[in-house]
């Protein structure tokens, strides 16, 4: 990664590829998720360790968010267009390495909610024991651990829970366009026959303040055509997910970082 300050004192990062370019700065060792990786199960047991770390969580996340980034929510009322007792799928732009942990609970409350992530979410020392019972459901590495990763989408879906995607995969800090990305996650929604939401995470200039306001604009539901292929269904719903996310990456404002594509 390279990177420069500009004349105005805005930090310029240069990229090559939208697709695969990674910029958080975190330094985590992922550990390796395989068949020995407990994904969590259905049992009381394990809702009840989750609603415990979740009543911990919820609180410190809600005051970051507020203090930090003078968090808001728009468009929440769109949920209401499904019945609550039914899944469905979430997807969101990828700009933010903290407020992206701690917004999907905020977006779908008092739904349970379900976070796909990067196995660094889980390998940290003390963070990483306690992610996977506020939601994080680490990427596989191999296809034993698939199975079980699977299974652990099936029986979320089964609860009628919520599962955040962030399909752009890498963060780009402060990000405020959308960049391209795959029709590959969309086959979940299509498999278990759910609906489809997104939010977009936009920043916006805040009077007397140097840190932009962040403010998530929340849209859906989008459904696939039942009378088209799978994988066309896929790439409609993730065309209409995309295209809906550049219009309101248009509200941002504040361009903290700049990207510039390298030649």
């Amino acid at each position: 990664m390279k990177t420069k300050q500009n004349k105005n004192d805005q930090k310029i990062i240069y990229y090559t590829d939208e697709l695969n370019d990674e910029f958080s700065t975190a330094q985590i060792v992922p550990r390796k998720i395989d068949e020995t990786y407990k994904y969590g199960d259905g049992s009381l047991w394990w809702h009840i360790k989750h609603r415990f770390w979740l009543c911990l969580y919820a609180p410190c996340a809600a005051l970051y968010l507020r203090f930090k980034w003078h968090h808001k929510i728009v468009n929440r009322k769109c949920l209401k267009k499904i019945s609550r007792k039914q899944p469905f799928f979430m997807f969101a732009n990828h700009t933010n390495p903290v407020a992206d942990a701690f917004i999907p609970t905020f977006v779908v409350r008092p739904k349970n909610t379900f976070v796909i992530v990067h196995p660094n979410n889980v390998s940290m020392p003390v963070i990483g024991k306690i992610n996977p019972y506020v939601g994080a459901i680490p990427l596989p590495d191999n296809m034993p651990a698939t199975k079980n990763f699977m299974n652990t989408i099936k029986l979320r879906v089964q609860e009628n829970a919520v599962i955040h995607i962030y399909p752009e995969a890498h963060i780009w800090p402060f990000y405020t366009g959308i960049r391209p990305f795959a029709d590959t996650s969309f086959r979940y929604p299509i498999q278990y026959n759910t609906p489809v939401f997104c939010f977009t995470n936009t920043y916006q200039k805040r009077r007397f303040f140097k840190t932009p306001k962040l403010v998530t604009y929340v849209d859906g539901p989008f459904f696939a055509d039942p009378d088209l292929p799978a994988k066309e269904q896929r790439s409609q719903l993730r065309d209409a997910v995309y295209n809906t996310m550049c219009e309101r990456s248009k509200n941002s404002n504040v361009d903290l970082i700049k990207y510039l594509k390298k030649e």
